[in-house]
């Protein structure tokens, strides 16, 4: 019966915390516009950042010329934010621990890419790109805005133009320019 007691208490202890980490990976703060805690904003960063460099690196590999492109943007720009967020947690201005791997979504979505060519892999790098982007905008918005570190939400408010930036990128992969569009 103790034990029964002890580990209720401690379910309602860890509620708050377990709340805050569970409604960022379900969406539910995004769907709610709510700024994620610290904690969740630098992981889902790193991991972003991870994942990015990773998928850009296949797609240097397997990609068409305007992926490979796009890619090595990528590559340059994610390797950058990443530099910087390590920088931030590294210096003690940001409490928070960065992961050194991928999550089992990003992974599985890594692992897919290596097996795809041609059309297949580029049709899932480019939807990945633009959902990853989504996913990153929504993330920096919401923290730039409700963020609980200043330094981390100043850098989330510099970084959220490139990647705005990249979202619109992404979303132009394999579109073929109209007629009386130049190619920029």
């Amino acid at each position: 019966m103790k034990r029964t007691i002890i580990a209720l208490a401690c379910m309602i202890l860890a509620g708050p915390a377990l709340a805050q980490s569970l409604g960022e990976k379900t969406g539910v703060n995004s769907a709610l516009g709510v700024a994620p805690a610290t904690a969740d904003f630098v992981t889902q960063v790193a991991i972003s950042d991870m994942f990015e460099i990773e998928s850009s690196k296949l797609a240097q590999q397997k990609g068409n010329a305007e992926e490979k492109a796009f890619a090595q943007q990528m590559i340059t720009d994610h390797t950058k934010t990443s530099n910087e967020l390590k920088g931030l947690v590294g210096n003690g201005k940001v409490q928070a621990k960065l992961p050194t791997a991928l999550d089992s979504s990003h992974q599985s979505k890594i692992d897919k890419l290596k097996n795809a060519s041609g059309k297949d892999f580029s049709s899932d790098y480019n939807s990945y790109q633009v959902s990853a982007h989504e996913d990153a905008v929504s993330l920096f918005e919401r923290y730039a805005k409700g963020g609980d570190n200043t330094q981390l939400k100043d850098w989330a408010g510099k970084t959220l133009p490139a990647l705005k930036h990249h979202l619109e990128m992404a979303k132009n992969l394999g579109r073929a320019p109209s007629v009386g569009q130049s190619n920029k």
